[in-house]
């Protein structure tokens, strides 16, 4: 069958590869209906840090159709429409039951699709454990909905949980693409008063005031920390996610969240080796009482259903992350690129494969 490959280091390509094989008795056989390209695939082919496996398929954001199950999947058939979640943890391994189900086994365990197992850019793939996994996709749900949930949105809410949001705190959320824009409503739905963003392209501003930002600013207009000390009387915001940026935001982040009670909850990627800044004075010479959380998104068939639920109610829309579609399998490549170029109309590229009814 076809497939958009890794193939070597910043090099992709097309080509035949094998057909997935049932992992029975739970396992399922699917057919990609709708995709995304991310820039974690962005980061396998052209990043740095530990090599990645060639010859591999690409691929994580997903909404498909179940062609194959297991002997033993209950919840799911053949012609289901589904949410595949990026994240696709080992539920039956024990350390997913003292909650550390994203690095159960070995580090980022949970993140096998497009990364140790192939991904969705492909006629067919396979998920080892379709009823831990696969989410099922509420009536009213539109495609390009769904598919923002499976990565997108489930990584920014991801950020906004972990940095603890108090009713009436003041959040800054650093980088505003797809991933902070989700952090922004995260913010707003979390009960934050004020959430100052940092970003500069048109688009992403306009999209962060449409999920709540009260503030916009530029990293581009002058010293970021400097500007949203001063935004906030010199205390500082109560919360900072890191959504976006080099590795001087994990230092901006230190520097202007609050003493005492601060939190920074960081879902951003770090490129190449080496180790970030930690600033002493701002980190109170190690004693600031600053809470750092680093977290892989939540994924698993609970989680995305969730998200699921909040646009079906209403809460969120993450439609409007999209603002590029193609049609069409051999298009993959096309949405690849141009994430990878980051043009300053992009938020998310969606490939509609299969116009399907959900």
């Amino acid at each position: 069958m076809k497939a958009f490959v890794f193939s070597e280091p910043y090099k992709t390509e097309w080509r035949e590869v094998p057909e997935p094989v049932l992992a029975e008795p739970y396992g399922a056989i699917l057919s990609p209906v709708a995709v995304c390209a991310c820039t974690s695939d962005v980061h396998t082919v052209f990043g740095g840090g530990k090599p990645k496996q060639t010859n591999h398929v690409l691929g994580h954001e997903c909404v498909a159709k179940v062609v194959k199950t297991g002997a033993q999947v209950k919840d799911f058939k053949a012609g289901d429409i589904v949410a595949v979640p990026a994240i696709t943890p080992d539920w039956r391994a024990v350390a997913s039951q003292e909650g550390c189900e994203r690095h159960a086994g070995e580090h980022f365990s949970g993140h096998r699709l497009g990364r140790t197992i192939p991904g969705v850019f492909a006629e067919r793939f396979a998920i080892p454990d379709a009823d831990t996994t696969l989410a099922h996709i509420p009536q009213g749900v539109t495609l390009k909905q769904a598919l923002m949930c499976v990565d997108v949105m489930t990584t920014g809410l991801t950020g906004a949980e972990y940095a603890e949001i108090n009713t009436g705190d003041t959040v800054c959320v650093l980088g505003i693409g797809p991933i902070g824009l989700m952090a922004i409503a995260g913010a707003a739905h979390m009960g934050a008063a004020r959430i100052i963003a940092v970003g500069s392209r048109p688009k992403c501003v306009e999209a962060a005031k449409l999920y709540g930002a009260s503030d916009v600013i530029s990293y581009r207009d002058g010293d970021v920390v400097e500007r949203v000390l001063a935004m906030t009387s010199g205390n500082g915001p109560d919360c900072v996610v890191i959504a976006g940026g080099g590795d001087e935001v994990f230092t901006q982040a230190v520097d202007m969240v609050k003493y005492g009670r601060g939190v920074i909850s960081n879902v951003n990627y770090y490129g190449g080796d080496g180790a970030l800044a930690f600033p002493k004075f701002s980190g109170g010479r190690g004693m600031a009482g600053k809470t750092i959380h680093t977290e892989l998104a939540k994924g698993g068939r609970a989680r995305i259903e969730r998200m699921l639920k909040m646009v079906e109610y209403g809460r969120i829309d993450p439609e409007p992350l999209v603002t590029h579609t193609f049609y069409g399998f051999e298009n993959i490549e096309k949405a690849f690129l141009l994430t990878k170029e980051k043009p300053a109309d992009l938020i998310k590229a969606a490939v509609i494969i299969n116009e399907v009814d959900l």
